[in-house]
């Protein structure tokens, strides 16, 4: 009875996810997301005579060769893309300061784009890892792919608790070979030194983006970044298990806490803009949706650039 009870609580949450999400991408996203996210390229459709006017570079020398007469090839864009949305599963995840989590946030932006891919006839597939690689779905379309995926996310119980986002790209690079919409979910959180950390993901990440199209998006909550005014309080590194044992009625502390937190969202920033990576801040509890809007009318405007 109580395997019955969870799993229709499962199938409850996937379908409320699905409704808010299949919503906003039917009222708003899914003409953006057409117009900014390409397919791989250009297919070869035919061969026709040259005309004054056309393109000397498109001249198809074969054909003219074969036939005594000038030719050029035409093209048609060949639209399917494929999205792999990389999820970090770590411990840290889990944490939530009101009802949403910051993997349920996760999972519904990554509905979002699943179904935004669906509309347009493109593939998603999912990595979800912590310490190292846990979980790979492989691309396809259709919504009941979709429907899995979100269940996967919210759902899937890891091993491990850490990060280690350079074993995911390296994954997700050795089963996406041709070019692809890769998102990357995380809170960003390293064990550690997060110098040390950056050090290590520069390279991996310097790489990716010039083989794939690589979105990241920061999935945080408001308490790891501002402490409450309660007294002294027990925080504990849920990756690490480390704990430690903070004053917030100070507010030099509460400052010093807040402080580090911008410093390190803002190490991060300033990676990913070296490497022209889009970087989007989303927070658990707070709409969503404007943030991707903007982003997405952001990538139609540097697309439409001259």
């Amino acid at each position: 009875m109580k395997e019955e009870q969870k799993t229709k609580d499962i199938l409850s949450k996937v379908r409320e996810i699905e409704i808010r999400a299949r919503r906003l991408v039917e009222e708003s996203l899914a003409g953006q997301y057409h117009s900014v996210f390409k397919g791989r390229g250009m297919d070869f459709d035919r061969a026709r005579e040259y005309v004054r006017g056309d393109e000397v570079r498109t001249i198809d020398w074969n054909v003219t060769a074969r036939t005594g007469t000038p030719h050029i090839k035409l093209f048609t864009e060949e639209r399917e893309m494929t999205i792999l949305i990389i999820i970090d599963v770590s411990a840290s995840l889990d944490f939530g300061s009101n009802p949403q989590t910051k993997r349920e946030l996760a999972a519904e932006i990554a509905c979002v784009m699943a179904f935004s891919a669906l509309r347009n006839n493109d593939k998603a597939g999912l990595i979800l890892c912590t310490d190292e690689v846990e979980y790979y779905l492989p691309p396809a379309s259709g919504r009941r792919h979709v429907l899995r995926l979100i269940r996967d996310i919210l759902y899937f119980e890891p091993k491990g608790k850490g990060t280690n986002l350079v074993a995911a790209i390296d994954y997700a690079n050795r089963v996406q070979p041709r070019k692809s919409l890769m998102l990357m979910m995380s809170d960003f959180t390293f064990p550690g030194s997060q110098a040390e950390a950056l050090e290590v993901f520069r390279p991996k990440i310097n790489t990716t983006s010039k083989r794939h199209d690589l979105v990241t998006l920061a999935i945080n909550d408001q308490r790891e970044t501002e402490l409450p005014n309660i007294g002294k309080i027990r925080i504990e590194d849920s990756e690490v298990g480390e704990v430690v044992m903070l004053n917030t009625g100070s507010k030099k502390v509460r400052e010093t806490f807040k402080a580090t937190a911008i410093n390190q969202r803002d190490e991060m920033r300033r990676l990913f803009t070296q490497f022209g990576i889009d970087f989007l801040e989303l927070k658990t509890g707070e709409a969503y949706h404007p943030i991707l809007k903007q982003f997405f009318s952001n990538r139609e405007r540097r697309a439409n650039r001259p």
